[in-house]
């Protein structure tokens, strides 16, 4: 029996005249690979996309509390616990106490005011985390006699009580039991990613272009002046973009669940205790395919759905099919051998073939594509069906 240890989805997305994801310049971000420049899309711009969609696959809709990332986490704290009926200078007193006691990062400590509350950088605080320290800092508050007292019960609290707050189920949040979480606190749990995201780039050259446009004045051009309120440029790009996912199920059910990922496929583990986990899978696999990043949106409109998505199961190791394009694909086919699209599928399915035969990896393969075309060994469904194969793999822990 081979156990779904690791589930791979590759994907295809058409972007035309759009700019997806921006560098410090303003410009498209870019990529050198093998013999040509590529626009990519970052990981972070698409997690980002896809932690925050709202339809109905979106990771809110799974009733796994949910997270929060910012600098100001500890000035929510404060005000949460003022809304327990805490007066402010407590409140904030017993927030600070909290930064200097090591549980965020310091970056307030020299600063006045709402300003001290702010961290550093901004931290991923789940909500289970949240309404526990709101409420224990309340009724530390409550009894504290003074500042000094106050000091002592919350470095006492944190210290106590470390084992409770890493008990809590689900309590850094589910975003970092997709994507990880690094903390340099003492108290707070750091947690391993199990998803693994590529920056996805094109398979082709770069196709850029600088967009250079005015804004018309209204009032002038009524009152008969030539000439507008602004002239302005921007990079917009074109591309077939390639983009590569990874779930190591082991660790997205020992964070979700609590098992160890040893045990995450024993016999004596129930698929319901998967179930979560292989639901993670299946909103993940729909938001991967139909959630589009991009910048400029009311003026791009930068839309679409994945044009092929590729899912492998197995127990061996993953690997990325990028090397498919190390050499960039020529944008104009002399051979006439098909569409852009077509003819990148025929190079994922020559990598296939290549790999299988150098390394006879035993990968369970489903694809979805919009073109006529065939993958060895892998059948060809739409993406519900898709979802649910790879939901149901991860349930029953084989493939």
């Amino acid at each position: 029996m081979k156990f779904p240890r690791f589930i791979q989805i590759h994907t295809l997305h058409t972007y035309p005249a759009a700019l997806l994801n921006r560098d410090d310049a303003g410009l498209a971000k870019r990529l050198p690979l093998g013999n040509a420049v590529r626009t990519r899309i970052s990981s972070q711009c698409l997690k980002r996309h896809w932690r925050v969609a709202e339809d109905r696959f979106a990771l809110s809709n799974l009733d796994v509390p949910m997270a929060v990332r910012s600098r100001g986490t500890l000035e929510l704290i404060s005000k949460r616990i003022q809304e327990n009926g805490v007066s402010a200078e407590l409140a904030q007193t017993s927030v600070e106490f909290l930064r200097d006691a090591g549980l965020l990062d310091k970056g307030g400590k020299d600063k006045k005011g709402d300003d001290a509350l702010k961290t550093g950088q901004a931290v991923l605080l789940g909500r289970a985390e949240i309404d526990y320290l709101v409420k224990r800092c309340t009724e530390l508050a409550e009894l504290a006699s003074d500042d000094k007292s106050l000091k002592a019960d919350v470095t006492k609290m944190l210290k106590d009580e470390k084992k409770n707050i890493e008990a809590l189920k689900h309590g850094s949040g589910l975003e970092s039991a997709l994507f990880g979480r690094m903390v340099t606190s003492d108290v707070l749990a750091s947690r391993d990613a199990s998803i693994y995201v590529a920056h996805a780039f094109t398979v082709h050259p770069a196709q850029v272009e600088n967009d250079y446009f005015t804004v018309v004045d209204d009032l002038l051009q009524e009152a008969g002046e030539l000439g507008s309120a602004g002239i302005f440029d921007t990079e917009l790009a074109s591309g077939l973009y390639y983009g590569y996912v990874v779930v190591d199920v082991p660790q997205l059910i020992e964070n979700l669940e609590g098992i160890s990922a040893r045990e995450c496929f024993a016999p004596d583990t129930p698929p319901e205790r998967r179930e979560l986990a292989g639901r993670a899978v299946q909103h993940l696999l729909h938001l991967i395919a139909t959630v589009s990043p991009g910048a400029k949106r009311g003026s791009t409109a930068p839309f679409d759905w994945a044009k092929f998505v590729l899912v492998e199961a197995g127990d061996w190791q993953p690997r990325s099919l990028a090397g498919a394009f190390h050499d960039a694909l020529p944008l104009d086919d002399k051979n006439d051998h098909g569409t852009i699209r077509q003819r990148t599928v025929a190079r994922l399915s020559a990598e296939i073939a290549a790999m299988d035969d150098a390394y006879g990896a035993p990968l369970a393969r489903r694809f979805l594509s919009l073109d006529p075309v065939e993958l060895a060994g892998a059948e060809r469904i739409n993406l519900n069906k898709l979802a649910d194969w790879a939901k149901d793999i991860v349930q029953q822990g084989e493939c």
